[in-house]
């Protein structure tokens, strides 16, 4: 009974904060507000603002600088209206600029803008401080849009919307059209939305303004949005969303992959077909189903250097379907992670919102299931042909300003084997500045028997079970706190997580366990406010580990000097004055490291950057060793004109031993993507990746047309040469193409 004193403790202050939460709120320090103008008939947007709805419409103004500082006033004037009908929401804005030839806008894809001039909005229809739908509009009406979950945004996230943009003799106007189908809300009669308009001023520094008076002293940055008010009638029910698809690929590969002149192997011509489908009996809730999704074609995933990494890598999702409504699903540690239901035959997902609560599941049955195994100085990554059939539940309950307790059950069946995880997470606002947040979990395994697909024999901790798919039954258990201050010149945080050896979460995204660390840091913020020196930071942050065993791992102090220029140039500079790490039964010490980044956006057809670390590392083999070397990556994107863009990006990753006598792995990874912008709908782009680690080129041409984030059509190829060294008289040395892959792909949305 005692190790359960521990998580009783927790779930009661979890109790009592949540009972005393209402006294904890963190108001805004801004009350304005805007009451939109209703209009009878929806009107096609127009950037000119020629719709005689604008002119009767009461205007706002961003008038206040949030960044790099919140002591200053907007060095422009952006006048921003709001109209809706039953149906839209309509924002336009007139944007002035006393130079017009120094905006920055590029005629782009959509969500590829963010270094130009911008406007947009956070809109909270809960207004619960929670969530936000970011909507943004370079001046040539090219879109970006997002979700804001607290102070984090995920930019994969699309919704269906439309905007208008164009330069002016004296600035720039954008007009967004966002129906209200396209955002779940609150059933009321009359809505209150919490809102916040911005612009983005890239000049000699990178200026961002905003509608009410943030104050960078304030963490939470969506407590300070305006509201939108005295919205009367507006619809989003019995909404019927269709996305199907349809493809055709031709693949190909290598007779002998050991023999380079045994030619290509054509398959024949397939077609593949699928889509998903949408109900919304309400504004807030949903109901969703796909059938088949495809992947992997289109979006390519960049190569990542692994060559010392005993740990699986994380990529991030891009399937719509699970992209949609993912901030829903989310945990402070990863208990979830979509990509682990790798090829699902169908999958289905219902959500529901309101300001109080929130509740998702999902449910899928996959094929190819994949699994990562994880331990103490590595993990393993298992790809297989299994089916399994997965479950997601999450809930949520806001109370207060920003805080929340959620929960998250998991399971996985697979053959004879299963995987069920179980937590509880929390966020609570103590007072201003200062938060208390954590997750607790539990998981429950039972391995598939089958030792072909993977037989490990290393152990999980002092435990006598192995890594191997020998059947083991087991439990394991998470935990992770976390008590931080959050705030303009001074923050810090006190952090602890425990990961215990045989703790599985095979539908998330955990591949280190058999883990207790302490972390902690401070940050020192300062704001100069001059053109060549704008703001910069301080901080300091160390971490201890040790093993479930007691053993003592890893402890690092990290301190890390960050500081904007002019030219909108950063700079960072790094440094670890301790490191010491047991890898492997070795201890290793005084692996001193510098770390130094620069990224830079002088003008608008040039950006460039780059990061350098060197020092010692460890060698992480089965026999590890102590090594001296440097990692090193640097990326330019260069745009000749507003519709072409070429992007480079190099990495370089070396290690030696400490005399010189021996490298341990040297390789580097070459990427160029080349784009072509015919307009606002039609792409061209080029990508080709260079991998000296597997001596691999990898080319992706494609056309695409997007109509909306949904509506698209692609043609594109996927073609692999690798590298041989065969000598003799029938030798070949050279690149040979290996795999090749042609596609089409259309797919369509039909919204009523």
């Amino acid at each position: 009974m005692q190790k359960r004193k521990p998580l009783i403790w927790c779930l009661t202050l979890i109790a009592i904060l949540c009972l005393s939460s209402r006294s904890w709120a963190q108001e805004s320090s801004d009350y304005s507000q805007i009451e939109p103008r209703h209009v009878a008939k929806d009107f096609d947007i127009s950037a000119s603002m020629d719709a005689l709805a604008w002119d009767n419409a009461s205007p706002v103004y961003i008038k206040h600088q949030v960044q790099p500082n919140d002591e200053s006033q907007a060095q422009v004037k952006t006048q921003v209206k709001v109209l809706y009908s039953q149906q839209n929401l309509y924002i336009g804005f007139i944007c002035q600029d006393p130079n017009p030839k120094r905006i920055r806008a590029n005629i782009s894809d959509r969500d590829n803008s963010f270094q130009d001039d911008f406007v947009g909005i956070f809109l909270d229809p809960f207004n619960n401080n929670q969530h936000a739908y970011e909507f943004f509009v370079n001046p040539l009406g090219i879109q970006m849009d997002g979700m804001r979950t607290g102070n984090n945004e995920d930019m994969n996230y699309d919704l269906l919307w439309y905007s208008e943009g164009k330069i002016t003799d004296s600035g720039y106007r954008v007009v967004m059209r966002i129906p209200f189908k396209s955002l779940n809300f609150p059933e009321r009669n009359v809505q209150d939305w919490s809102i916040q308009f911005l612009r983005n001023y890239p000049r000699s520094t990178r200026y961002q303004f905003a509608w009410t008076d943030v104050d960078l002293s304030n963490s939470c940055l969506m407590c300070q949005n305006g509201v939108l008010a005295g919205m009367q009638n507006v619809e989003n029910s019995n909404t019927i969303e269709l996305l199907p698809y349809g493809m055709s690929y031709q693949s190909s590969s290598i007779n002998d992959a050991e023999d380079p002149r045994s030619g290509l192997d054509h398959g024949p011509l397939k077609a593949r077909f699928g889509g998903s489908v949408m109900y919304s009996p309400s504004s807030s809730t949903s109901l969703n189903a796909v059938v088949n999704p495809d992947f992997s074609q289109v979006e390519t995933d960049a190569a990542q250097i692994g060559a010392n990494e005993t740990f699986a890598l994380y990529y991030p999702e891009k399937r719509p379907f699970f992209m949609k409504g993912s901030d829903l699903f989310g945990t402070p540690e990863d208990l979830f992670y979509s990509r682990m239901i790798n090829h699902p035959l169908a999958a289905g997902k219902v959500t529901q919102q309101s300001d109080k609560y929130s509740i998702a599941f999902l449910t899928a049955y996959d094929r190819d299931t994949p699994f990562i195994v994880p331990g103490k100085y590595g993990s393993s990554l298992v790809r297989s042909g299994v089916n399994a059939y997965s479950n997601v539940l999450r809930g949520k309950y806001n109370f207060g300003s920003e805080s929340y307790v959620g929960g998250l059950l998991t399971t996985r069946n697979q053959q004879d084997g299963a995987n069920y995880v179980g937590s509880v997470d929390w966020n609570i606002l103590l007072t201003d500045h200062y938060y208390f947040s954590g997750q607790l979990a539990y998981s429950d395994t039972k391995e598939i028997q089958d030792t072909t697909l993977f037989d490990n024999s290393r152990t999980y901790g002092r435990s006598s079970y192995d890594a191997a798919f020998n059947g083991e039954k087991y439990g394991g258990s998470l935990i992770s706190a976390e008590f931080s201050r959050q705030a303009k010149y001074y923050s810090f945080s006190f952090e602890y997580k425990s990961f215990s050896p045989t703790f599985q979460s095979q539908g998330g995204f955990i591949n280190r366990t058999d883990r207790r660390q302490f972390e902690g840091g401070q940050s020192f913020s300062y704001y100069p406010g001059k053109d060549w020196w704008s703001r910069g930071s301080i901080d300091i942050n160390g971490s201890w580990r040790y093993d479930f065993a007691g053993q003592f791992q890893e402890r690092f102090i990290y301190a890390n000097w960050w500081n904007s220029f002019g030219g909108q140039t950063n700079v960072s500079v790094s440094y670890l004055p301790v490191n010491d790490e047991r890898f492997r039964g070795e201890f290793f010490t005084k692996m001193h490291r510098t770390m130094i980044d620069v990224n830079s956006n002088p003008m608008d057809a040039l950006s460039f950057g780059g990061h350098i670390d060197f020092g010692r590392y460890v060698y992480r083999s089965q026999n590890p060793n102590m090594g001296r070397g440097y990692n090193v990556s640097a990326y330019t994107t260069i745009k000749p004109s507003t519709r072409l863009e070429l992007s480079l990006s190099y990495d370089y990753s070396t290690l030696s031993s400490l005399d010189d006598t021996q490298n341990y792995y040297s390789g580097d990874i070459f990427r160029m993507t080349g784009r072509y912008n015919f307009s606002k709908r039609l792409f061209a782009r080029f990508i080709t990746q260079y991998n000296s680690f597997n001596d691999q080129v990898q080319i992706y041409p494609l056309l695409y047309y997007k109509l909306n984030p949904f509506t698209k059509f692609y043609i594109g190829m996927t073609d692999y040469m690798n590298y041989y060294d065969r000598s003799g008289p029938n030798g070949f040395q050279g690149y040979k193409q290996t795999d090749r892959q042609f596609f089409v792909k259309f797919q369509y949305l039909i919204r009523s």
